[in-house]
């Protein structure tokens, strides 16, 4: 199974609590350093036996439950920026209110899974909430309370009760990003690698034993190699392969893909959750227009003010995501437009509730609080991932997998509004409590092949994305299924710049899933099977080399296959 964890590095090199030495007085010795290690074929082995890799709040919130447990945290960007927690607008969902119940907060969750929930890992999810949110307490997030002092909690769409905890209306990402990164520092045990991406995973006898890592935006110098004995991906999710997202330009599939191509399990795949209302005004990635708006009342209009909503749906603009996110991309596809309407609902308390948002449309000329704002779905989380056990425990021994890069089955087809963060802390406790107290055993050290990265026009890349938001998008079927496999498949072999060809590797294992589900089921909709067949309730588990055999299916024109587990 997974294990994981790490320091820090790059934007400033961190030795301790009390001392950094800047970039600029380390990058020509420290960068040569590495070199040398790399090209005398000498592996850094300067770090902890346990590494974490990703700056967002799973791998954060990780590596402060592990504390003064020494471990290494790689991160892309500087720690925070490049996580969509940071983005996070709706908050955390816990059953804290009078009246509400962790068993009340696990029914919701089942319900909007579509069948393939783990009510098992559900249950304990929501029973986990309190403790969690205690915890970042502790560490300084000052979420919204009332006027007695209890915890605030707002509605958001398909909970039945008032149980998500808000920082400042919308801005709870950033708030608990924020203080983690804070405790983070003053952790003297916790050492913070910055701007490396780790793009490839080593493994020997299906243990870990340790990574490649290459310098952030510089594909042409070499890599470096680092030895570990239990490494934690905390890598997020996969929003930035599609054109539309809310989801930094991190968020590519990276994490997946490495742990694919080591060998790991991957839990459904196809599932990918499209927010309903990013707010389109020709930025990428898009703002987001939190859910909590529709919570408060605002409502989701087309050009004509129409309410189309109410016709597809008991629950109208609080309908589940997907069935929003469908009628959305309907509304645009037939010319009338969309747009979420919070005139009424909010009107001139709008920047007081949601400044984030406010602050988003007014950038791009749009005043919220008296004109509709534009929107349409896009890639906003990823239900699939690296398939983990309660623990967080992966396939390959050593390896752990917490966040949205993980798939634990509590999300089941269909993600609940602001789960995500609470699985995130949930089970980034649970991963250092499985860690903590192990000791590891000396692993052999193989020599790896280093791998030539060549450069790749932009082009490339955006050309990926398109085609991920055209074939394998809110709308699917067979057809443009099958079109996209081949070229990801053709991609994911012969492409020579590591980073594309980690993008197209995940893209293939979501596309042959998608083309394997003839159903629609929750975050996935077949045009071609658009109802649930009730024969399919089951969860899908795929590795690299199944989907590649489903690619050459594809290509024979052989009927497809689902990789089931009960």
């Amino acid at each position: 199974m997974i294990p994981k964890a790490a320091r820090r590095l790059s934007g400033s090199i961190r030795l301790n609590s009390n001392l950094r030495v800047r970039a600029s007085d380390v990058n020509s010795s420290g960068a040569r350093l590495m070199s040398e290690a790399v090209s005398s074929g000498d592996a850094l082995r300067h770090v902890d036996d346990v590494v974490i890799v990703g700056g967002g709040l799973a791998g954060l919130f990780c590596a402060l439950k592990l504390s003064p447990r020494p471990v290494t945290v790689i991160s892309a960007a500087p720690l925070g920026e490049g996580a969509s927690s940071a983005w996070a607008q709706g908050g955390i969902a816990a059953a804290v209110g009078e009246g509400d119940t962790p068993e009340s907060h696990a029914a919701d969750t089942i319900a909007v899974g579509a069948g393939l929930v783990d009510e098992a890992i559900a249950l304990s999810l929501a029973r986990e909430a309190g403790a969690r949110i205690h915890d970042l307490l502790s560490y300084g997030v000052p979420f919204d309370r009332d006027l007695e002092g209890r915890l605030a909690v707002a509605q958001e769409a398909a909970h039945s009760a008032r149980r998500i905890v808000h920082v400042r209306g919308d801005m709870a990402g950033k708030a608990i990003i924020a203080a983690l990164v804070d405790a983070v520092r003053k952790t003297p045990t916790i050492r913070v690698i910055e701007g490396y991406v780790a793009e490839a995973l080593l493994t020997h006898d299906n243990a870990v034993s340790g990574l490649q890592l290459r310098k952030a935006q510089d594909p042409t110098l070499a890599p470096i190699t680092i030895m570990a004995k239990a490494i934690v991906l905390a890598t997020g999710g996969i929003g930035h392969l599609y054109a539309a997202t809310t989801n930094p330009r991190e968020a590519s599939g990276l994490g997946l893909a490495i742990a694919a191509r080591a060998g790991a399990i991957i839990a459904d795949p196809e599932f990918v959750q499209f927010h309903p209302t990013a707010i389109m005004v020709g930025r990428d990635p898009a703002p987001l227009a939190t859910e909590a708006l529709r919570g408060e009342g605002a409502t989701l209009i087309n050009a004509k003010g129409e309410r189309f909503m109410l016709a597809r749906h008991p629950l109208a603009e609080l309908a589940p995501r997907d069935i929003v996110a469908r009628g959305v991309f309907a509304e645009i596809a037939a010319g009338r437009g969309a747009f979420l309407d919070a005139t009424k609902a909010l009107g001139d308390t709008f920047a007081d509730h949601f400044p984030t948002v406010y602050a988003s449309c007014v950038a791009s000329g749009i005043d919220p609080s008296k004109q509709p704002i534009p929107i349409a779905p896009a890639a906003h989380y990823h239900m699939g991932g690296i398939a983990v056990d309660a623990r967080g425990r992966t396939s390959i021994d050593g390896l752990w997998a917490g966040g949205e890069v993980s798939c634990t089955g509590a999300h089941g087809a269909n993600r609940l509004a602001s789960n995500s963060l609470l699985e995130a802390v949930v089970f980034a406790a649970r991963i250092a409590e499985d860690i903590d107290g192990r000791t590891f055993a000396a692993r052999s050290t193989p020599s790896y092949d280093v791998p030539r990265n060549c450069a790749v026009p932009p082009s490339a890349e955006a050309n990926l994305r398109a085609l991920m938001s055209s074939h394998v998008g809110v709308v699917r079927d067979g057809d443009d299924l099958a079109d996209a496999i081949r070229t990801f498949a053709m991609m994911e072999q012969s492409v020579g710049n590591i980073s594309l060809r980690n993008m197209a590797t995940t893209a293939l294992i979501v596309a042959t899933a998608a083309w394997s589900r003839r159903e629609s089921r929750g975050g996935h909709y077949r045009s071609d099977y658009p109802t649930e067949n009730p024969a399919l309730a089951f969860r899908t588990r795929t590795t690299l080399t199944e989907a590649r055999a489903i690619a050459e299916d594809v290509a024979a024109g052989v009927a497809p296959r689902l990789c089931a587990t009960a």
